[in-house]
């Protein structure tokens, strides 16, 4: 069988394509599980595995995406991610590339959050064209909220101290819990039904996002979109944002500000200022969100043909290469070590201060028996000295000066021992066993051979 060379691909073609297919085809994906084997790494990224009770992947964060996660991960949190699939190509491996990170249960609910505000976002229910005014002078004000909670306290101080004679209908519900979206619910039911009111007043104090769950559930929201009566919102603090604050004719950064609102001595002009002022920032906030979607579309596109989608691949490998030379060098070290105490324990077994004690102690031999020897040596020495010295002194002409001889030299210092050699007037020199004598020749008498015994 044939294969056209040009269906043969490489390893890093295949990575490559099978990246991009996971990239573009599933793209960005939420995922909660347990952190495992989590790694910070010298670069500042990320590393990390996702697991539940069945299966598990691993996860990279770079750190310009982790820099934005509010709490420390660990080993064992419960987390929800918004995560990119991706490939890491180098080694082949299936990746999630983290792009934000929270603890399970606020994230959870954010999720939720943003996935109901989009929905009702797009049937329409946040739209400008369906907010109703405000009255310019309301005649009676209906308040939704809990009749012993602090909003109901500080809405009623705010009405009297601004107009006291402005009639105030209270509608009880529960504003927190399981049953409470439904209590919510049937209470603007009431006051629609009831026709009492020019305006209402829904809302509650601060809380946690679990807290103000109520105020984020669809059958509010659709309930305060049904309304016939205009509806403030005024639900916690200035920074809480719920979606019955989007579907509301108005929102109110607090119950106090809500009641603020709705009193009679604010001016129409001011009135009508900030009805405007509202709808301008709830337009341009639907503006905003739209061209954020579209931004993020735009960046999601971008982020697949980016350079820095290969700079983070890189920096990827980088931490792992440091890694594996951080481990070739320890195992080298160890390995070193104990190569030097092998060699140290040679050294130790192999070294010649004991083959120096042993040749000190031979030494020691040697010059013992080198002194016998010269001992020996200078005492064989001394009886020869001694024997040579007796034979000399023998021969020696001084023992003969001893016995009464004496010798006889001329002036150059040749032994006289004939007359022959000297002449009348001659000096000679007389050397005796003690002492020396000086002498003229005066007269010569040559040796005579001595008369024949008879």
């Amino acid at each position: 069988m044939s294969t056209n060379n040009r269906n043969i691909l490489t390893v890093s073609r295949l990575n490559a394509e099978v990246r991009l297919c996971l990239e573009r085809d599933i793209g960005i994906v939420w995922l909660s599980g347990e952190i495992s084997n989590f790694t910070a790494a010298v670069s500042g990224h990320w590393y990390l595995s996702l697991k539940d009770n069945q299966s598990q992947v691993k996860c990279a964060m770079f750190r310009g995406n982790n820099r934005r996660v509010t709490f420390k991960p660990k080993n064992g949190d419960q987390v929800l991610v918004r995560a990119r699939v991706s490939l890491y190509e180098p080694r082949g491996d299936y990746q999630l590339i983290l792009e934000s990170m929270q603890p399970e249960g606020d994230g959870r609910l954010q999720q939720e959050f943003e996935q109901r505000k989009q929905a009702l976002a797009a049937e329409g229910l946040f739209a400008q064209s369906e907010k109703k005014p405000l009255p310019a002078q309301p005649r009676r004000i209906g308040i939704i909220t809990s009749k012993t909670g602090a909003a109901l306290h500080d809405i009623l101080h705010v009405l009297k101290r601004r107009d006291p004679s402005l009639p105030v209908v209270i509608y009880p519900t529960l504003v927190q819990g399981r049953d409470a979206a439904v209590s919510i619910a049937q209470a603007i039911g009431r006051a629609n039904s009831r026709a009492e009111c020019d305006v209402l007043i829904v809302g509650r104090g601060g809380g946690s996002l679990e807290d103000l769950w109520c105020f984020n559930e669809e059958i509010v929201a659709r309930t305060i979109a049904a309304s016939t009566i205009p509806i403030v919102s005024a639900v916690g603090h200035e920074v809480d944002v719920t979606i019955a604050d989007f579907v509301a004719d108005m929102r109110a950064p607090t119950p106090s500000a809500a009641a603020e609102l709705v009193s009679r001595d604010l001016s129409y002009r001011l009135q009508q200022y900030q009805q405007r002022e509202q709808a301008l920032s709830r337009a341009m906030a639907d503006v905003l969100y739209r061209q954020q979607r579209h931004l993020t579309q735009l960046s999601h596109r971008l982020s697949h043909q980016h350079p820095r989608t290969r700079l983070q691949q890189q920096s990827q490998r980088l931490d792992e290469l440091q890694r594996r030379m951080q481990q070739a060098m320890m195992t080298k070290i160890r390995r070193a070590q104990a190569q030097c105490s092998q060699l140290d324990g040679r050294l130790q077994r192999a070294t010649p201060i004991h083959t120096i004690h042993r040749q000190q102690g031979h030494v020691s031999q040697l010059e013992q028996r080198i002194n016998h020897a010269m001992d020996a040596h200078l005492q064989h020495a001394q009886q020869r000295l001694h024997t040579l010295m007796a034979t000399l002194d023998a021969v020696s002409p001084l023992a003969t000066l001893t016995r009464g001889y004496s010798i006889t030299r001329t002036d150059d210092g040749k032994v006289v021992t004939q007359t022959e050699q000297l002449s009348v007037g001659q000096t000679l020199h007389t050397h005796l066993r003690e002492g020396d004598i000086t002498s003229t020749v005066t007269a010569l008498t040559p040796a005579s051979v001595s008369p024949a015994q008879d």
